[in-house]
């Protein structure tokens, strides 16, 4: 078949794909197929009154300077591991506090602001000049918003991300004072104060803009986890595994966890750390000893070990420096660059590998079923297949791209607004089969080769385009000795407008070997991978294909690297070349097909 006749009509054929996408945004998901909803605060215990007693009235706070110094002296440590049932499923207080904190704060920690170098305070509480930061522990924070909320109710709390909404209540709180709105405006929070002030005439002003709709409703879910944190106390466990946690609130006022609970919450408001800490260590020991057949044991650990370790963070830079020393030492030709990337990338792979793991664990389930957990799984499955091709055919090239992927992945993953952070309950739809686990497995390994393949194909892009320079440039100075010039006797042209030197095209070759050996695995491994998830689909959903933007788009990105082994088996110049770039085209039909349909083509697959 001619070439360029075969290529037309594989196009021809992605248009009619790219078209009856269109089609299936009005298909209805089936139930099930979405995510549970979330539940911030758990309303059934909204009424129940605060285990911690009553919280003092706004106005009669404690300043930034006591509650600080309080807060150096309290050790909430004993509570990290305690047990608790919150949005479906039991986690420990330190990954409450955490969630809570994030949803409030925007951020890992809350932090107030004091000044420094002299600087002065301005009429709401901020430094007018220098100031500093000074973090809580999301612990600490949690049971200081539960006992002490009134704290906050004029500082920054609340994250605003949506900047002309920010925007709008700062210029209501502070119309005449702009410096102090711009300062506000760059902590990128309001207060709950501004809120209550004004959240009722801003939303009936612009509720009606869906942007700034969103937002308010995040505001108001932020606002109702101020108020209502003590909601999610539910620290008892049942007498059988078939009845539900209780809340703390719920124990009878004479027993030693509740009598445990008041004391902290007396000894907390009177900022007594001594009185507090010696609280905080009964409520944890005794908490545990109701219904201890119920309590969970050794997974809290894990858990605490999942939170504190920041495991993916640390294996995005462990890859980041994989990353340089291979890159180095394949350019150098140094040695020692080349053992100290191996030595760093098992380093990597084993944060990365601890990371995904211990979710899995934490979650009981193949942790692969968001956004969050399917980019750490497929950076984890690209540099594993990225470091056992290395050892095969003992080329260091695919440790670098192993190394590019996981840390263009993790970093991504992990500093981002990525949804799924959070280990959450799986839609329903993802536990009809355990087919399942291998359709998204297969196919988050075929985009973690296309990545690679990716990385590979750029190094070869540079190398070429490098070449083609400095040949040119070559080709200039022969031209310059032709025409008399005097560069004198030290000069060499090592790359001529004849073409690439001996080494350069060696280093060539072996790209493209490189890039052929992942291209091709990927091919394969998504063409299973969608067969798989046919599969899955007809015993799901009753169907094997719904023309469903992710089933299109998938099959689209598997017809590029179709391509891509129909050109090498035809005759034609620069093969490697037209690889190379093909290659780029595919990394980004795969990034649409991963990303973009999740977000702007919404279909069956939801959950995604």
């Amino acid at each position: 078949m001619n070439r360029t006749l075969f290529v037309l009509r594989i196009f021809a054929m992605l248009g009619v794909w790219c078209l009856s996408t269109q089609a299936a945004r009005a298909q209805t998901a089936p139930d099930g197929n979405a995510h549970p909803a979330s539940e911030a605060v758990a309303r059934d215990a909204a009424e129940l009154p605060n285990p911690f007693g009553e919280a003092a009235p706004i106005g009669r706070v404690p300043s930034i300077a006591e509650k600080q110094a309080f807060a150096a002296k309290i050790d909430v440590t004993p509570l990290r591991p305690i047990a608790v049932w919150h949005d479906g499923r039991v986690k420990i207080l330190d990954t409450l506090a955490r969630e809570t904190v994030l949803k409030l704060t925007g951020k890992r920690a809350y932090f107030d602001v004091v000044p420094t170098d002299g600087a002065k305070v301005d009429s709401s509480g901020l430094p007018s000049g220098a100031g500093r930061k000074i973090t809580d522990d999301p612990v600490f924070t949690l049971l200081d918003l539960i006992i002490d909320p009134s704290y906050y109710y004029d500082k920054p709390l609340l994250a605003v991300d949506y900047l002309p909404l920010r925007r709008v209540f700062l210029e209501r709180a502070y119309p005449k004072d702009p410096a102090v709105a711009e300062r506000w405006l760059k902590l990128q929070r309001i207060s709950p104060q501004m809120v209550n002030d004004e959240g009722k005439k801003i939303a009936e002003e612009f509720f009606g803009e869906p942007a700034y709709r969103e937002a308010l409703t995040r505001l108001d879910q932020q606002l109702e986890m101020w108020r209502l944190s003590r909601a999610n106390l539910a620290l008892i466990a049942p007498d059988s595994s078939d009845k539900p946690w209780m809340h703390l609130a719920q124990l009878p006022e004479d027993s030693p966890a509740r009598r445990a609970a008041a004391d902290l919450g007396r000894a907390w408001r009177e900022r007594n750390a001594e009185k507090a800490n010696a609280a905080i260590a009964t409520l944890a020991s005794e908490l545990p000893r109701i219904n201890p057949t119920q309590y969970p044991t050794s997974r809290r650990s894990l858990e605490l070990a999942y939170n504190r370790s920041g495991a993916f963070e640390w294996g995005m830079w462990a890859y980041f420096f994989t990353f340089l020393a291979l890159v180095l030492g394949f350019g150098t030709g140094r040695r020692w660059l080349l053992q100290l990337g191996i030595v760093t990338l098992v380093i990597a792979i084993g944060f990365h590998a601890f990371g995904f793991v211990t979710r899995c664990l934490i979650a009981e389930r193949f942790a692969i079923q968001n956004q969050f957990e399917s980019m750490t799984g497929l950076s984890l499955f690209a540099a594993l297949v990225g470091f056992v091709i290395l050892i095969i055919k003992r080329q260091y090239l695919f440790g670098a791209a192993a190394a590019g992927v996981g840390f263009l992945v993790l970093i991504t993953a992990t500093q981002t607004a990525i949804p799924g952070q959070s280990i959450e309950r799986e839609a329903a739809i993802l536990n009809t089969s355990i087919l399942l686990k291998y359709h998204v497995t297969t196919v988050l390994v075929s985009y973690g080769l296309i990545a690679l393949g990716f990385i590979i194909s750029a190094f070869y892009l540079v190398t070429h385009y490098a070449g083609k320079f400095r040949a040119a440039r070559g080709a200039t100075v022969v031209a310059q000795v032709a025409l008399g010039g005097a560069p004198g006797p030290t000069v060499e042209v090592t790359e001529t407008s004849a073409g690439f030197s001996p080494e350069r095209l060696r280093t060539l070759d072996e790209l493209d070997t490189a890039q052929m050996t992942v291209l091709q695995l990927a091919f394969w491994t998504l063409g299973v991978g969608i067969l798989l998830g046919a599969w899955w689909a007809d015993h799901s959903w009753g169907r094997w294909w719904a023309f469903d933007p992710k089933e299109t788009w998938a099959l689209i990105t598997w017809i590029v690297y179709l391509i891509v082994i129909h050109l090498r088996f035809t005759t034609g110049k620069n093969k490697a070349l037209v690889t190379a770039w093909l290659s780029v085209v595919g990394f980004i039909v795969m990034l649409w097909t991963y990303f973009g349909v999740n977000l702007l083509l919404p279909g069956l697959h939801a959950y995604a």
